[in-house]
Formats: C-alpha cells, structure tokens, sequence
C-alpha cells in the first residue's frame, strides 16, 4: 500500500513539474515575440494574429487527439508533445521572420496541448472527489508559477535576442526527461458508443452537460494571451519600461499562485459555481479599477495583483467544475475541450486587442477586460446545463 501511494505521489509531482516548465514558456513566449515584433515596427495587428499560431495549432490537433491517447496512453503523448515544443524553442534563434515564427508557435501549440491534455487527463482520472479541486489547484499553481516567472527573463533578450529561446528550450528539454520515469497507463475506458463513438457526438453530449465549466478556460485563455501579448504593445506606447511592464504581468500571475490552492480546498467545499462567480466579479472589479488608476505603475501593479488572486484560478475551477458535471467515459473528451475552449479564448484575445489597439479606442484597455469579465460572470449565473448541478 506504502508503495502504491508513493508512485503516486512520484507521478502526480512528475507531472506538475512538467507542467510548470511548460507555462514558463508560454509565459516568456508571449510578452518576448510581442515585444521584439514592436521594437521592428511589425504592427499590433499583425503582432496580434502571430501570437495566435499557438492557440491554432491547439485546435488543428484537437479532433485528433483523443484517439491516440485511448491507444497509447498517456505516456508516449506527454513524450511526443515535450519534444515537439523544446525543438521548436531551440529553433527560433535561427531565423528570425513572421512566417517562420509563426510555425513555430503552431507546432509549440500542438505540443503544448498534447502535453496538457495527456498530464491533465491523467490527474483528473487518479484524484479522489474529495481532493480533486485540490489536486488540479496543484496543477494549476505550478503552471501559474512558471507562467509567473516566464516575464522575467523576457529582459535576456538584452544579452543576445536568442537567449530567452534557448535557456526555455533547454528547462524543457530537462522536464521532460522525467516522464521516462513514469509506468504509462491508459484512460478509463466505458464499454459502448459514448465512449467509441463519432468524436464530434462526443464533443456535443459533453458540451451538453459542461458548457458553463468550458467558460472558465475559455475567460483564462482570453485573460493570459490579450495581457501577455498585447497588454505590453499597450502599455509601451503609454510610456511604460519593459521592465515595468515584466514585474505588472508577474504580478498577476503570482496573485493567481497565492490564491490557486485555497481557491481549490474552497472549491471542495462550498461548490465550483459558487467560487467562479465570486472570481469573475472580483476580477472584473479590480480590471476597473486599474483602469482607473494606470498612470501610477506600482497602483496597476497592485490592481494587477487583486485581479490574479481572483480570476488566476478560473482554468483549474472549470477543469474541477468539467469533472463534477461530466460522466467518466466522457472525462477525456471534457479534458480536450476544456484545452479547446482555453485556445478559442487565446485566440480571441489577441485578435481583439490588436483590433483595439489599431483603432485606438477612447476608453482604456483595462476596462475593456473588466467588461469581458463582466460578460462571463452574467453567464455563469444565469446559464443552465442539462445535468442537475445544485451540488456541483
């Protein structure tokens, strides 16, 4: 038995490690292309539609995805998608073009989702009920805490533009190293037509009973790609440093690490729906109010903050809130569309701000994501699933 709990702790740590890699990456990714693309004088439109190579390249694979995994397990894709992504990173240094960045991303995007896919699928199907906000609050923390700490080395770029890609390219190449040694295993799997039918009847029987929890990493992915792929094209031309701009995108990050797990014990407790609310509304608060007050840098920075410790956690309360309200032959399907809803956010995000930072809009950036916050929240209240959801 002491064994038993041992391998999987091994295993659940193995994975939160590989995790956390991989949103130092992404969060060094976003912020770093941006910023070099606007020192060039490549404009915020097309700055914008280059970020979204990594989020298309989530949804080109996804309709495909789940079939491997049923076959091979979780292992050889958690493989396949870390060698993909550090290759990609390594290369980036040697070309620097719009096109051939943005290939790059694309193939990032499709290692990146076989990963989290794979490694998110395997928790939410080995954590007991009763940990479960607690187990993916894990999970999320350790992206956030890499994603965290992804700004910051966005300044290597100083030393030689090639820097930040490789010193990413090399932490992931080491992370993933760990999964060689992991025992794979493979996903529940329910005998019938739920769980081997068409994948897109798969897709609409589960968007049937989980939608609401599907608006959780669609508002994350919106919050993480506009705020580190436009937000610094935004402030820059407001006359804030890069290194002003690091340490504000930290800032939201790291409020998102100190609330994540008691978000998640809280979420166990008292229900997943009830937390979502109380994240967006305050979120959504403390957007405004940062628009309010963005010309003092350390007012946004601490606005920045609040808006973490609230909506920071809204990816892993809907992954938590998807497994409350979908069967268990459907649980890998819910992993993949919690992924795809997270990439639609992604990719609106960026398209929408470069828009918005092309026309120039007379009121702030930071009210316009209080206002999308906004929307969500009125949602998520009044919006109903087919499943009954009281004890949700």
């Amino acid at each position: 038995m002491n064994t038993f709990i041992q391998t999987e702790k091994k295993r659940f740590w193995i994975l939160v490690i590989i995790v956390s890699i991989s949103g130092f990456s992404q969060g060094m990714l976003l912020p770093l292309i941006s910023a070099i693309f606007e020192r060039d004088g490549v404009s915020s439109t097309l700055n914008g539609l280059n970020a979204t190579g990594l989020y298309i390249g989530t949804l080109l694979v996804s309709p495909f995805m789940e079939a491997p995994l049923r076959r091979f397990g979780y292992k050889p894709i958690i493989i396949g998608g870390g060698l993909l992504v550090f290759m990609s990173l390594l290369l980036f240094p040697l070309w620097k073009s719009v096109v051939f960045w943005y290939i790059l991303r694309l193939l990032i995007g499709i290692g990146d989702h076989a990963l989290h896919f794979s490694t998110q699928t395997w928790i939410t199907s080995f954590s007991p009920q009763h940990r479960l906000g607690r187990n993916i609050a894990i999970y999320g923390m350790s992206f956030g805490l890499g994603f965290a700490a992804g700004p910051l080395f966005v300044k290597l770029v100083d030393v030689f533009e090639g820097l930040p890609f490789i010193v990413s390219g090399i932490l992931c190449l080491l992370a993933w190293s760990l999964v060689f040694s992991l025992k794979n295993e493979f996903p529940d799997i329910v005998k019938g037509k739920t769980a081997e039918g068409n994948v897109f009847k798969r897709f609409k029987a589960t968007i049937a009973v989980a939608w609401l929890a599907f608006l959780g990493p669609f508002g994350y992915g919106f919050l993480e790609s506009t705020l580190n792929a436009m937000y610094p094209v935004y402030a820059l031309r407001s006359g804030v440093n890069l290194t002003a701009i690091s340490i504000i995108l930290s800032s939201f990050s790291v409020g998102g690490i100190v609330s994540q797990l008691p978000l998640g014990i809280l979420s166990d407790k008292v229900g997943r729906r009830r937390v979502i609310l109380i994240a967006l509304s305050g979120g959504s608060i403390a957007f405004f109010v940062a628009s309010m007050v963005e010309t003092s840098v350390v007012a946004v920075v601490s606005m920045f903050f609040i808006a973490g410790l609230f909506v920071g956690s809204i990816f892993s309360l809907g992954i938590s809130y998807m497994s409350d309200l979908t069967p268990k032959e459907y649980l890998p399907t819910g992993n993949l569309l919690c992924g795809m809803f997270f990439s639609m956010g992604s990719l609106t995000g960026p398209l929408f701000g470069g828009l918005f930072l092309e026309f120039e809009a007379s009121f702030s950036f930071l009210l316009m994501i209080a206002l999308f916050l906004a929307v969500l929240f009125v949602l998520s209240l009044v919006g109903k699933t087919k499943r009954h959801e009281e004890t949700a």
